[in-house]
């Protein structure tokens, strides 16, 4: 059963497999918005929040100097999180799947255990994905369902892969993504913002292919 749920949280790096290029929207179009997706705006002030809240964790930390210095584009990559949400939650409302708040908790909890307890995985997701400790929820659930959007459309297959990569380039698509030049150009083939991929997804992708080689 742990093993059943590390995999649906670790498949979310199959996001980083889509289709065609989107354009950026000059700012002058979206004042005051980092990027619009679906018609909704994501405002410039919403991205330096969550970056507010990580520096604030950063500069708590032991390892702060190093931290810091590792995440250099952090606004770029909490713009990126918030726009591969949006492309998440529509490739899984379009297939009929959700996750309940349970599920959340369930996956959480699942990986305070793995990791050794609340605190070590609050310092974990800091370190190795640049996540505040008030964002680990949404990251969780993101994951999560990710992992049963891949269940539904075939699992760890190629066959279930290439499904979830059509589902992801098909939501993008329709989510019309737009981003404010000062951040980059959304590349809907890639999931990259600019040159910016999250840096845990390698780790990720090696995680999963490990585990699939070996199963």
């Amino acid at each position: 059963m742990h093993r059943r749920r590390r995999t649906a949280i670790t498949v979310s790096a199959a996001l980083l497999f889509a289709a065609p290029l989107l354009t950026a929207c000059g700012s002058e179009a979206h004042p005051g918005a980092a990027a619009v997706v679906g018609g909704e705006r994501i405002e410039v002030s919403a991205v330096q929040a969550n970056v507010r809240d990580v520096r604030s964790a950063q500069e708590s930390s032991p390892q702060s100097a190093q931290l810091v210095k590792d995440s250099g584009q952090l606004g770029r990559a909490k713009l990126y999180e918030l726009i591969v949400d949006r492309v998440v939650e529509r490739a899984a409302a379009d297939a009929g799947v959700s996750v309940s708040r349970r599920e959340v908790q369930e996956g959480r909890a699942a990986l305070a255990q793995q990791a050794g307890g609340e605190e070590q995985l609050t310092a974990m997701y800091l370190q190795q994905r640049g996540v505040a400790p008030d964002q680990v929820d949404q990251v969780v659930r993101r994951d999560v369902l990710v992992g049963k959007l891949a269940e539904r459309l075939g699992g760890a297959t190629p066959e279930g892969q290439q499904r979830l990569n059509e589902a992801f380039s098909a939501a993008a698509k329709a989510l019309d993504i737009d981003v404010n030049p000062r951040y980059g150009s959304w590349d809907d083939q890639k999931l990259e913002l600019g040159d910016y991929r999250a840096p845990w997804i390698s780790q990720v992708t090696r995680q999963e292919s490990a585990e699939t080689g070996g199963a």
